[in-house]
């Protein structure tokens, strides 16, 4: 899987800058591909940050030259809805919402969103889902996110999402 490589290529790299490598998607559009890298820090990611693993991804990438074809390069934080690559991830965020999608149904759904209840080394992730647990085979999920919790929003933004939602049309 080109993700998995382009990990391992940029990982070391990234790690030396004082980043962590979350993850690596990369997404085949109409015209080539966008490579997306995704970096953490202790004390948060800012748009400098982003540059500076960009400008050092893309010195990589063009000496050792994994994709074929034109691709836009893209660094990002990983956000509120941080996405969750490996089984790590999802036990650093037991007790947190989150939504699971996976390459093929599992019963016949396969789209799920709950609380992870845990990350099993058996390769399975838990999830609660409406008081229904699920067990998830970790290399069945093709993707999965965080939802972000009310009180993580910023105060302007929570107050107008409780007046929007109490039907206060002020703004």
């Amino acid at each position: 899987m080109l993700d998995t490589a382009l990990q391992e290529l940029l990982a070391p790299a990234i790690g030396a800058m004082g980043y962590e490598l979350l993850g690596v998607q990369c997404l085949k559009q109409r015209r080539g591909t966008l490579l997306r890298i995704y970096i953490d820090h202790a004390d948060g990611i800012t748009l400098a940050d982003c540059a500076r693993v960009s400008h050092q991804a893309s010195g990589i990438l063009d000496v050792e030259d994994p994709i074929r074809g034109e691709y836009t390069l893209e660094v990002s934080s990983p956000g509120l809805d941080r996405p969750l690559f490996t089984p790590e991830h999802f036990a650093r965020f037991v007790g947190q919402r989150a939504r699971v999608q996976l390459f093929r149904p599992l019963a016949g759904q396969r789209r799920f969103s709950g609380v992870l209840q845990a990350c099993q080394e058996a390769g399975q992730i838990q999830l609660v889902e409406e008081g229904t647990l699920h067990t998830l085979p970790f290399d069945q999920i093709e993707k999965a996110r965080l939802v972000p919790e009310d009180e993580a929003l910023s105060p302007s933004r929570q107050t107008r999402i409780n007046a929007l939602s109490k039907g206060d049309d002020d703004e």
